[in-house]
C-alpha cells in the first residue's frame, strides 16, 4: 500500500473505532454526539473539503458534493451514526478503488521492470560501466548470467538462454547463439555474451516498448467519454431530483422530516463511484493484460475498435512467411544435384540477396573462394561469375531467354533459380519462403473467435500466394500486387465490412506503413524494429507470433464485455434502489451498501481484464 493509502486506513480504523465508543452505554446523550461529530470529520475532512473546493472553482456536482449533503443532512435530522456511517463506507470504497487502480497500474508498469540500469563497455581491454543511454552503436557490452541486456546487439562471442516474457510474452527462454540478434530488456539466463550493439538506447526495442506504454492510456473510448458525459448529466439531475423529493410530497403531506430522510437516502443511492471509476479501470486492465501478452495496444479506443474487428486483412511474407528463403527443390540436367548446388552457392558467394544467403545455408559446406573468380551482378537478371575457370549464370527466367539458353517447361510454386554453365542449361533450384508454424494455428484462432473474412494481400505471384493461403486456411487473397495496390484493396473490403465491425490490417510494418494507417485497426507485428510501423499502428506485437492477433481480439472482446457488465449492473442497482429510496423501502443503510457494494463488484469484475491465457498452437 501507498503511504496516502495507508493514512486512510488508519483514518477509516481510527472513526471505527471511535464510532463504536459512541454506542456504549455511558456516552449517551451529549457524549454520543461529540464522538459522532468527531468520527465524521476524522474520515469525512477531505470530502468535505473537496466539495467546497469545487464549489469555488464551478465544478459544483460530484460524488463529493452528493456525500457531503446526504451525511450533512442525516445530521441535521438527528442521524448521526447513519451519518457518520455513510461518510465511513464511502471512504472504505473509495479506498478499495484506489487500490483497484495500483494493482492495474502495476501490471503495465512492471514492464518499466526491463528498463536497464547500466551497461558494462569494453574499452580499450577493460570493462567501463556505463549508463545505456551514453553507450554509442557499434560499441562491445559484456552481459553476464542473471543481468539485463541493455541495448538491442548482435552477439559475437558466447551462447545463452533468454527470458524474453517481459518484452514478448513468451515463457519459454530462448536460445541464442554467435551471430543471433538480441534485444535490450530481455535477462541472460546462462553464459556470457559479448554483443556489438546495433543502435542506440533511444532507438532500442525497450526504450520503443517503454515509449509505448507510457502513452497507452492517452486514447479514451467511447464508452469512456459516454460515461464522462453521463456523469455530469447524471450528478446535477439527481440533486434536482432530491430537492423535489423533498419539497413537492412535504407541501402535499406536511411531513418534512420523512421525504427529507427519503431524499437523503435517494442521493447516497445515486453516486455514480461504479460508473466513474470501473470503466476506465475496465480498460486500463485490458491494456495491463495485453501488454503481459506482448501486445502493446495505444489506446482504450483502439482496443473497444479491435472488439469490433469481424475481417483481418494480413501482408504475407514477414507475416504469414518468415521471410527466410529455403532451399526446397533441386532439379539438374546436365550435372549432379550436389554440383548444381555447389555452382550455385559459389557464384552467389559475395551477395548479400537472400536468395543467395539461401543456396549458402543449403550447400553448408565452407566455399573455397580461391575456385571463384570474377564476379558481375546482373541487377534485376541475377549474377555471373567464373567458377573453377567455368563461366556460371544465376538467375531468373529472363536471364536465360537473354543467354539463348532453353529452359524446360516445369511448374514450380516457389521462386526458381537457373543455372546456365558455359552457355548450356544445367538445371534449376527452387527457393521458398517458409510458413510460419504458428499462422495455421493462428487463422483456425481467429476462425473460432467468429473473425467472418480473412484476406491476404501479398506482392508475390499469384501461385505462391495461393499456395500459402490454401496451406494456412486463408479465405481469400490478392497476389502481384503493389503498395498502392494494397492501400486501394483494403479500402475495398472495408468498405464491405458489416456496419459497426471493423477491419484489422496486419503487417510486419516495413513497408506496409500506408496500409496499417488505412485500416481500422493496424497491427504491426514483430515491428519494434521499425519506426514507422510504431508510428502508423494502432497495436505493436513485440514479436512475429501471428498467434497473438487472436491474443488481442480475445482481450479487446473480454474487455468491453466487462464494460458492459459493469454499465448494466451499475444502473440496474442504482435504479431499482432510487425507486425504492423514494418510496420509502431503502433505508440509509441500504442505500450505503448499495452504493458501495456496487461499487466494489465492478472493481472485482474490472480488475478480471487483467488476466487472459495466450493462445497456443
Amino acid at each position: 500500500m501507498e503511504k496516502q493509502q495507508k493514512s486512510m486506513l488508519l483514518r477509516i480504523i481510527g472513526s471505527l473505532v471511535v464510532l463504536g465508543a459512541s454506542f456504549l452505554p455511558m456516552c449517551g446523550g451529549w457524549p454520543s454526539f461529540v464522538l459522532c461529530i468527531a468520527a465524521y470529520l476524522l474520515i469525512g475532512s477531505d470530502v468535505l473539503w473537496e466539495a467546497v473546493c469545487h464549489l469555488f472553482h464551478s465544478k459544483f456536482f460530484d460524488e463529493n458534493l452528493l456525500m457531503a449533503l446526504a451525511s450533512l443532512g442525516a445530521f441535521a435530522i438527528g442521524e448521526y451514526h447513519e451519518g457518520v456511517t455513510v461518510m465511513l463506507l464511502y471512504q472504505v470504497g473509495e479506498l478499495f478503488q484506489d487500490m483497484a487502480v495500483d494493482k492495474s497500474r502495476a501490471s503495465i508498469s512492471s514492464l518499466m521492470n526491463i528498463r536497464p540500469d547500466v551497461a558494462f563497455v569494453e574499452q580499450n581491454g577493460t570493462v567501463v560501466r556505463q549508463a545505456p543511454e551514453s553507450v554509442s552503436v557499434g560499441s562491445v557490452i559484456v552481459v553476464k548470467p542473471g543481468e539485463k541486456i541493455p541495448l538491442d546487439g548482435l552477439i559475437i562471442e558466447g551462447a545463452s538462454t533468454l527470458n524474453t516474457m517481459a518484452l514478448t510474452g513468451e515463457s519459454l527462454p530462448k536460445e541464442v547463439k554467435e551471430g543471433d540478434s538480441v534485444m535490450g530488456g530481455c535477462i541472460n539466463l546462462s553464459g556470457l555474451l559479448r554483443i556489438c550493439t546495433t543502435a542506440a538506447y533511444g532507438e532500442s526495442t525497450v526504450a520503443k516498448i517503454l515509449r509505448l506504454v507510457e502513452q497507452a492510456d492517452t486514447g479514451k473510448a467511447k464508452s469512456e467519454k459516454f460515461i464522462t458525459r453521463f456523469a455530469k448529466v447524471y450528478t446535477p439531475t439527481v440533486v434536482v431530483l432530491a430537492v423535489l423529493l423533498t419539497v413537492i410530497p412535504s407541501l402535499m403531506t406536511g411531513d418534512w422530516l420523512d421525504w427529507l430522510r427519503r431524499s437523503l437516502i435517494f442521493l447516497v443511492i445515486s453516486c455514480p463511484c461504479a460508473l466513474v471509476i470501473s470503466v476506465p479501470l475496465s480498460f486500463f486492465g485490458g491494456i495491463g493484460g495485453a501488454s503481459r501478452l506482448g501486445v502493446l495496444v495505444k489506446g482504450s479506443h483502439y482496443l473497444e475498435s479491435l472488439a469490433k474487428v469481424d475481417t483481418v486483412v494480413f501482408d504475407k511474407t514477414g507475416t504469414l512467411t518468415k521471410g527466410n528463403f529455403k532451399v526446397t527443390l533441386i532439379h539438374p540436367e546436365l550435372i549432379a544435384e550436389n554440383e548444381l548446388l555447389e555452382l550455385a552457392a559459389l557464384a552467389g558467394n559475395y551477395s548479400d540477396h537472400p536468395i543467395s544467403q539461401s543456396l549458402r545455408n543449403a550447400y553448408k559446406k565452407t566455399i573455397d573462394k580461391s575456385r571463384i573468380g570474377k564476379v558481375e551482378n546482373l541487377t534485376g537478371h541475377g549474377i555471373k561469375a567464373v567458377v573453377d575457370g567455368k563461366t556460371v549464370y544465376t538467375g531468373n527466367l529472363a536471364l536465360m531467354k537473354q543467354l539463348g539458353v532453353t529452359v524446360p517447361s516445369c511448374e514450380h510454386d516457389g521462386t526458381l533459380v537457373h543455372v546456365a554453365v558455359d552457355g548450356r542449361y544445367a538445371g534449376h533450384i527452387e527457393i521458398a519462403d517458409e510458413i510460419k508454424p504458428q499462422s495455421a494455428p493462428a487463422i483456425k484462432a481467429l476462425k473460432a473467435l467468429g473473425i467472418k473474412k480473412t484476406v491476404m494481400l501479398t506482392g508475390d505471384r499469384q501461385a505462391v500466394a495461393q499456395r500459402v493461403a490454401a496451406t494456412i486456411g486463408i479465405d481469400e487473397c490478392h497476389a502481384e500486387l503493389l503498395p498502392t495496390d494494397k492501400v486501394e484493396q483494403t479500402k475495398r473490403l472495408s468498405g464491405n465490412t458489416a456496419r459497426h465491425r471493423q477491419l484489422a490490417f496486419v503487417g510486419d510494418g516495413i513497408n506496409d506503413a500506408p496500409v496499417l494507417k488505412c485500416a481500422d485497426v493496424g497491427l504491426a507485428m514483430g515491428a519494434l524494429g521499425s519506426d514507422a510501423a510504431i508510428e502508423a499502428a494502432d497495436v505493436v506485437l513485440t514479436d512475429d507470433n501471428p498467434l497473438k492477433i487472436a491474443d488481442a481480439i480475445r482481450v479487446a472482446r473480454r474487455t468491453k464485455r466487462i464494460v458492459t457488465e459493469n454499465i448494466v449492473l451499475a444502473l440496474c442497482v442504482k435504479v431499482l434502489f432510487l425507486a425504492l429510496g423514494s418510496v420509502g423501502l431503502a433505508s440509509m443503510w441500504s442505500a450505503v451498501f448499495a452504493d458501495v457494494g456496487v461499487s466494489f463488484l465492478a472493481i472485482l469484475n474490472a480488475l478480471r481484464a487483467l488476466h487472459i491465457q495466450k493462445s497456443r498452437p
